[in-house]
């Protein structure tokens, strides 16, 4: 070994078949930043840096000597050490395919099916795909869905990308499951009817007969020197030295032993998904690792006479085709084990996940939520180990998985295999799991159950329960199952193992993870579906002898999610009158739509390096609320690299700005008010280097009271921001004395992480020359971060250019903060004469940034039997957070905008911006309207139920009807919400779908379905006039090609497309002659934010009239020659002197609002729209699954039908991830928990509905806006609480069945803990519950 290690080791391996050697290979670098910033490819992105979001998937290939077979798998880049990759072949989105070679048939169709939006998931997609066509040239569609089970879209709604992998996909996409009795692709399923044979509507946004064919031979081959290298060359221990760490690439089981001995605490690294994450996210350090990969006795596999024996060294993915292979050749009887593994490995992380992690690393991680470590423990696994001293065996039971030292592997042992026994005829096991999201989440609970009951008696001979994610490891309830020894398997048995079970496996109030009565009640609800599996087991084997089950308890078994997905999409056609040249109307892909695919667009942090380029970090808070006594950078600033850290003192009078009535502070000073605050701000010479020293800063706190986290908090302390929002309609006490009931109630909604794909990312440049700098930035508000920059430098506006291309997601989460951050910045780059580069990781960016704000809604409604509501009385509370932001514009948008489509004669509500001690929520798509919305929604939901009618009913009766006036006096005109009530109700079978839940709910005792159709009035407007300017710059160039700047922001709603397409309209020439480049303060001044779902309106407009004051300069010319050409047209105006450049200016719409007299015109157009969602809930578990979803849009006359879908439902799918799914959690110290996907779920493929359904309503009305179009950016998301109530009509189902008839509370996001808690039965009852006070929970609600 000692020899060997004095060797200098060159690293050897491939990068889309370019030879890569690397001679001073650090074990430290992973392949992201290596191939981003060593080699350029920075098509692979970084998302979230631990492999949750599959943003930076690769296709790593190996070549196998000893099988001759090469193995393609998906990899996640961000965690895998460029040591581990000598001999491998690695392809990245830039090897598959370009613009200047060719593209790729995946690439091609994920942009021309449009499925990409803003681009930066897209050529994770385009891997994760392209690597199962690589291995599988003819997938199913069910394997394609799985594919990308690993791969995270924020903007899609994922509908489209599933277009494009059908066109892969030879299969029909049935998922075999007969929905009522029909095939799922029937157009009649669930009483759909066929599409109308005369609709003026096109169903298809794409045409697959121009696709590229895909062509197996033309793929990439493996690099046959690297086939030669692993069949001659001798193998031998590589050994890699960086500054910190040495990697010892081990290739024989005798050296690994060796090293073993030699390194005893060195981890053994196959993957690196277990210590990856724990070296990036908890700091462990490892100074040696020993990597295994290559030794065949780890990948072994054996069939015995007595089980299976698998390598230890195998992928998780290879064990599950090892493990479906073995079940279709075995009998049933003796594949219990095998079958419940299975289950849980097809839902166990991403794909790329489970072909990086290994069987071995995911036992030996003993992680308390492991999937298969219960499992393999009720079945009786052993562990083969192996060290110089000989072979060992231990069982892989209790004691292991706790770490007892007498049964765990000694230092020296390394865990060679895993024996798993064959079951036996009368033997069961089942798996367990329940998680946020059903695939790619870790669980909550888990479980595995074994049972033996000898020769069909009944009686149980043997039993062995395990449970994860309940106890600091997996937890086996061994005393329960001996005292159940002997037992028949009938009710008492059950009861009693639901007792003793909750006894021995016992949770405290305040356990980690919290959510402790449902993980209590899941306990037990686990154990009593095991029960009715081995029950209907035991019916089958011996009917005659085993009691049958009652009719309700079978639908406990099956399976709420499929993979089977179809979709009906019908827009408008285009007038067949229109010139072929005008491309409005068209269903154009995004401008950037190939160049997402292949990589090629360009993102802030892809931009080149600059010459002496420096990283900055931020220190940030770690205290909510409290003083800094001392902030001691002086160790942080001796080590390697750091050039310097900036503090308040070093910003003194520049370190604050405003825009609105509060200052922003840029870094903290005497006082910290959130955890996340900027405390300093670390630059150094690299990123490693500036992370490395942020960790040294020390600062000295003294907590401060009070400690305001709450909405509840902030109200009893009355900490608000200023001043109240109020509106007041009618006369709401008289109101009151004329109904006939009156009802008060609360909801309270969780807020929402933005979760943009590209975290904030900026760089900064300093000219030098007259005090000039050119600031790169992801922003949706370039003139707010030229302002701030220029105050902060001391210097005028037209010394600060900003730069923005495009930007990978926003939602509104790229305005003030996004300022602040390139502020600090553009200082450190003013100070030091160097560029400085900001990236920030997704952890910091979810704990610095805010996002959507919480809400707490208390309502006073009177209504008359009939459901009319005749009085409103409304609070709403926003928890704003630590500083101003936007808290007080998006709590007075909520108001203006909580009426939805109803008319309430009387109406008051009042609002306040809660000021607390938690990171500054701000803008968020929709701004305040899902949160009123929901409130008002909720209290709808409630007077129905009062009432005993639907929620439909009561919804139609208070709906707006022709000609009205909004609480804040505008008129209104409700013809197209009623038009899409109606259409949405007729689209969606409803009154069909309503029987058929009915009668479902009533076979099905464990299972309910809910349908819930929610109306939508979405006005449009910014409150004030100058917020609507627009405007832009058009150039023709003498070879007649345009150039178009715009002041909106391409963050992937098609801004740029369609204002492309209007310059196509007004010039009158094809899309191919136009260009537009990215958007900038230097060619276009003072643009306000792309917000509001405004953006196309009010740049079109510009662009329109830039594009009309050229035609009027033009006329004469073109009048002298009509048949000529643009080129032509050019070239004789500039012969003329006619300028061939223009500006264009929208001066926006006539907006306004007093909020003393409540008065004002606020909004210029309505999007109406509707939605009709069915769901089916699992009551044992809390799980729910959106069957179908219908949605009816007057979107105007549609710019671009394939973008304005694309909107809708990716902002439908956002809002149902808010509503359903994304759930912050916060310390009672004001931590935020939630800081990253492997905590914060936001949907994933898996949650796209069975069946969707989009139809834009006919235009019928005419408007000012652009082409008559409507912004649909926003809208959409509040549809998704069409899905909430029927989560709501579901539990209604269930409580109803059990006798609960009275009022229950829910509140958002409905998640699968809140849903199976209010299906109370038997199992919530039994239950031991803490008294509140008796202990600190794990989490607050804020």
């Amino acid at each position: 070994m000692a020899q060997t290690q004095d060797k200098a080791t060159e690293l050897v391996f491939y990068v889309n078949g370019r030879k890569v050697i690397e001679k001073n290979a650090d074990p430290e670098t992973l392949l992201l930043p290596y191939l981003r910033k060593e080699l350029r490819f920075t098509g692979t992105k970084y998302g979230c840096g631990g492999g949750g979001c599959g943003a930076c998937t690769v296709m790593i290939s190996r070549y196998n000597p000893i099988t001759k077979t090469i193995r393609h798998y998906p990899a996640n880049a961000c965690l895998v050490p460029i040591c581990s990759l000598y001999g491998a072949a690695v392809t990245t989105v830039e090897g598959i395919g370009s613009t200047s070679t060719r593209i790729h048939p995946v690439q091609e169709r994920i942009a021309k099916c449009h499925g990409t939006q803003c681009g930066f998931c897209s050529p994770g997609m385009v891997m994760s795909i392209y690597t199962l066509l690589r291995n599988n040239p003819e997938p199913s569609l069910a394997q394609l869905t799985d594919a990308l089970s690993g791969n995270l879209c924020r903007c899609t709604g994922y509908r489209p990308i599933i277009d494009a992998c059908k066109t892969f996909s030879k299969s029909t996409g049935c998922c075999q499951s007969k929905e009522n009795g029909v095939c799922c692709l029937n157009g009649e399923i669930n009483g759909l009817s066929e599409v109308d044979e005369g609709s003026e509507t096109s169903p298809k946004l794409f045409s697959e007969k121009a696709f590229l064919p895909l062509d197996p031979t033309q793929e990439l081959i493996f690099p046959p020197e690297l086939m030669i290298i692993a069949e001659k060359q001798t193998k031998r221990t590589r050994v890699f030295h960086g500054e910190r760490m040495t990697w010892i690439s081990l290739v024989t089981l005798k050296e690994l032993l060796e090293a073993k001995v030699s390194y005893p605490q060195a981890p053994i690294v196959m993957g690196n998904t277990s210590v990856g994450p724990e070296v990036k996210f908890k700091g462990i350090f490892h100074p040696v690792v020993l990597f295994a990969d290559s030794i065949a006795e780890l990948s072994a596999v054996r069939h015995g006479c007595n089980g299976l024996t698998i390598g230890a060294g195998l992928s998780l993915a290879q064990v599950q085709d090892i493990l479906s292979d073995v079940i279709q050749k075995l009998p049933e009887e003796k594949t219990q084990t095998f079958q419940a593994l299975l289950k849980h490995l097809k839902t166990l992380a991403g794909l790329q996940i489970r072909n990086m992690s290994t069987l071995g690393g995911h036992i030996m991680s003993r992680h308390l939520d492991s999937d298969l470590n219960p499992l393999l423990a009720v079945g009786n696994c052993t562990l083969n180990l192996l060290s110089k001293e000989g072979k060992r065996q231990i069982p892989l039971n209790e004691q292991f998985l706790r770490k007892c030292s007498d049964a765990d592997l000694k230092s020296e042992e390394i865990l060679i295999s895993v024996n798993i026994p064959y079951s036996r005829k009368w033997e069961f096991v089942s798996a367990f799991r329940q998680a946020q999201r059903q695939q790619n989440a870790l669980a909550t609970v888990n479980a595995g159950m074994r049972v033996f009951f000898g020769e069909g008696e009944g009686i149980i001979r043997e039993l062995s329960i395990s449970y994860g994610g309940v106890g600091p490891t997996t937890v086996c309830a061994k005393n329960s199952c001996q005292k159940l020894l002997g037992r028949p398997w009938n009710e008492e048995m059950l009861d009693a193992a639901c007792r003793l079970v909750l006894d021995e496996v016992s949770l405290p109030g305040s356990a980690p993870g919290g959510k402790v009565e449902f993980k209590r009640t899941l306990i037990i609800s686990f154990l009593f579906k095991f029960y009715l599996e081995v029950a209907q087991s035991l019916k089958r084997m011996d009917p005659v002898h085993c009691p049958s089950l009652a009719d309700k308890c079978e639908s406990a078994f099956a399976d709420l999610h499929s993979t089977c997905h179809q979709s009906v999409l019908k827009y408008q056609n285009v007038n067949p009158k229109q010139p072929p040249q005008d491309a409005i109307g068209h269903p154009i892909m995004h401008l950037s739509g190939i160049k997402h695919a292949t990589g090629e667009a360009i993102y802030c942090d892809d931009m080149p390096v600059v010459d002496q380029e420096l990283f900055l970090t931020f220190v940030t808070s770690s205290r909510a609320h409290a003083k800094i006594i001392s902030i001691d950078v002086s160790e942080a600033l001796s080590l390697p690299g750091v050039v310097d850290i900036l503090t308040a003192e070093h910003l003194r009078d520049v370190n604050s700005f405003s825009l609105s009535a509060e200052p922003d502070t840029l870094l903290a000073a005497d006082e910290v008010l959130c955890v996340g605050d900027l405390v300093c701000a670390v630059i150094a010479e690299s990123e490693v280097q500036a992370k490395r020293a942020a960790k040294h800063v020390r600062i000295v706190y003294e907590d401060l009271e009070p400690l305001i986290l709450t909405i509840e908090d902030a109200v009893r302390h009355n900490s608000f921001y200023e001043p109240e929002k109020k509106l007041e309609y009618g006369n709401v006490d008289e109101a009151f004395k004329e109904v006939d009931q009156i009802l008060e109630g609360e909801i309270h909604m969780g807020g929402q992480e933005h979760f943009y794909m590209e975290t904030q990312s900026m760089l900064v440049v300093p000219r030098g020359e007259d005090r000039e700098t050119d600031v790169y930035v992801s922003t949706q508000f370039p003139r707010y971060t030229q302002a701030i920059v220029a105050s902060v430098l001391k210097v005028p506006a037209n010394k600060v250019m900003c730069h923005v291309r495009r930007v990978g997601g926003a939602f509104g989460g790229k305005l003030g903060k996004t300022g602040v951050l390139a502020a600090i910045t553009a200082f450190a780059a003013n100070k030091l004469g160097r560029a400085v580069r900001c990236i920030l990781e997704r952890g910091e960016d979810m704990l610095i940034t805010g996002g959507r704000h919480p809400y707490l809604g208390k309502y006073k409604v009177g209504f008359m039997d009939d459901g009319r509501i005749l009085a409103l009385d409304v609070v709403h509370y926003s928890n704003g957070g630590s500083s101003l932001d936007e808290s007080l514009l998006v709590l007075g948008m909520g108001i203006l905008k909580l009426d939805n489509a109803y008319k309430f004669p009387n109406l008051r509500c009042r609002g306040r911006a809660c000021r607390t001690n938690l990171p500054p929520n701000t803008s968020f798509r929709g701004f305040g309207f899902p949160q009123a919305g929901l409130i008002t929604e909720a209290c709808i939901t409630e007077v129905a139920a009062k009432c005993g009618l639907s929620p439909e009913k009561v919804r139609e009766v208070n709906m707006y009807k022709g000609i009205d006036q909004l609480p804040c006096r505008q008129e209104v005109d409700a013809n197209n919400l009623i038009q899409c009530w109606r259409e949405c109700m007729a689209m969606s079978s409803y009154t069909l779908r309503k029987a058929a839940v009915e009668k479902f709910n009533a076979e099905n005792y464990w299972k309910k379905k809910g349908l819930a159709v929610v109306p939508l009035k979405y006005p449009n407007g910014l409150e004030s006039k100058a917020d609507c300017q627009g405007t832009a710059l058009v150039h023709i160039y003498l070879d007649g090609s345009v150039l178009v700047a715009h002041g909106g922001i391409e963050m992937g709603q098609g801004v740029h497309t369609k204002m492309v397409q209007v310059v196509s309209r007004e010039l009158k020439m094809p899309v191919s002659n136009i260009n537009l480049r990215g958007t900038s303060t230097e060619t276009v001044p003072n643009a306000f934010a792309s917000v509001a779902s405004q953006t196309a309106d009010f740049n079109g407009f510009a662009v329109k009239d830039a594009c009309q004051t050229l035609l009027k300069r033009l006329e004469p010319i073109i009048s002298k020659n009509p048949e000529g050409t643009w080129k032509d047209w050019a070239q004789a105006a500039y012969n003329e002197s006619i300028s061939l450049s223009a500006v264009g200016h929208f001066r926006g719409y006539d907006l306004n609002m007093d909020w003393e007299t409540g008065v004002g015109h606020p909004f210029e157009h309505f999007v109406y729209g509707a939605a009709c969602s069915e769901v089916e809930i699992d009551c044992l578990t809390g799980d729910h699954k959106n069957v179908r979803t219908d949605i009816i849009m007057d979107v105007g006359h549609s710019l671009n039908p394939a973008l304005d879908i694309g909107q809708i439902e990716g902002a439908f799918f956002q809002g149902m991830g808010l509503y359903t799914m994304e759930e912050l959690k916060y310390s009672p110290q004001g931590v935020l928990y939630t800081r990253g996907p492997s905590q914060y779920k936001i949907p994933a493929i898996c949650d796209v509905p069975r069946e969707l359904h989009i139809s834009f309503l006919p235009p019928s009305q005419n408007s000012n806006t652009l082409y008559s179009s409507k912004g649909l950016g926003e809208p959409g998301v509040f549809l998704g609480c069409s899905v909430f109530f029927a989560i709501w009509d579901a539990v209604r189902a269930a409580r109803q069945e059990r006798g609960l008839t009275g009022r229950f509370k829910l509140s958002s996001p409905l998640t699968p803990e809140k849903i199976r808690m209010a299906c109370e039965d038997k199992f919530t009852k039994m239950i031991p519950r803490d008294a509140p006070g008796s202990y600190v929970p794990w989490n607050i609600l804020v």
